[in-house]
């Protein structure tokens, strides 16, 4: 019995310093660079630069339609569906019901068909032009500089944490008289196996 215990509490030892070389790995990857103007607590607005996205629009309930766009576009940078390089991975990954043929926002609930759209940033200094051709289901995208409002939080971000995170985040823009430009985007950092205590996600809110 006592070598059980011994050996379960090895496991479990094993496992937790695993996770935590995971999350460390996971914290070290690279994101856009931007500028803060704003801050208070986990509230910011940020000023971002040009950066290029490769993007995938995918229909279906929220969580299934970010783990297809992510197949989809984890296969474009590690080169599993086409030719050339692989390119690093970029955090964060985003989500947002962008559909240009969408003329509702996205609807939290599983049961509702709609179409999101799932992003990659791509490495810094690159543009459309150099980078591998994407396969058809994935385009790039130059996104403009821009403003945006931010609510960061931890834990599991399900539908109910960002529908309450954006509305907070909305009433603390209006508080700064700001104005928003365009639907929510959801940003996430971490991997599944990472712990919810340890995760990073963000409610992106753009703004005129």
């Amino acid at each position: 019995m006592r070598k059980a215990v011994v050996a379960g509490a090895a496991v479990g030892a094993a496992t937790l310093v695993g996770a935590l070389i995971y999350y460390l790995q996971e914290k070290a990857t690279p994101g856009p660079d931007y500028r803060t103007l704003a801050t208070d607590g986990d509230l910011e607005i940020r000023s971002y630069p040009k950066i290029v996205v490769a993007e995938a629009v995918v229909h279906g309930p929220r969580k299934q339609a970010l783990s297809d766009g992510f197949r989809i576009l984890a296969d474009y940078i590690f080169a599993k569906s086409r030719e050339g390089e692989k390119l690093p991975m970029i955090v964060p990954v985003m989500q947002d019901g962008g559909d240009p043929m969408a003329s509702d926002p996205p609807v939290f609930d599983d049961d509702v068909e709609g179409a999101w759209r799932v992003r990659f940033v791509m490495p810094e200094g690159r543009t459309a032009d150099d980078l591998p051709e994407p396969p058809e289901e994935v385009s790039l995208i130059e996104v403009e500089p821009r403003k945006v409002g931010v609510v960061r939080f931890g834990g599991v971000a399900d539908d109910a944490r960002l529908e309450e995170c954006e509305d907070r985040l909305r009433g603390w823009l209006a508080r700064q008289g700001e104005t928003p430009a365009a639907a929510a985007e959801y940003a996430f950092y971490n991997s599944p196996m990472i712990p919810p205590p340890l995760r990073r996600s963000e409610v992106m809110i753009p703004l005129s």
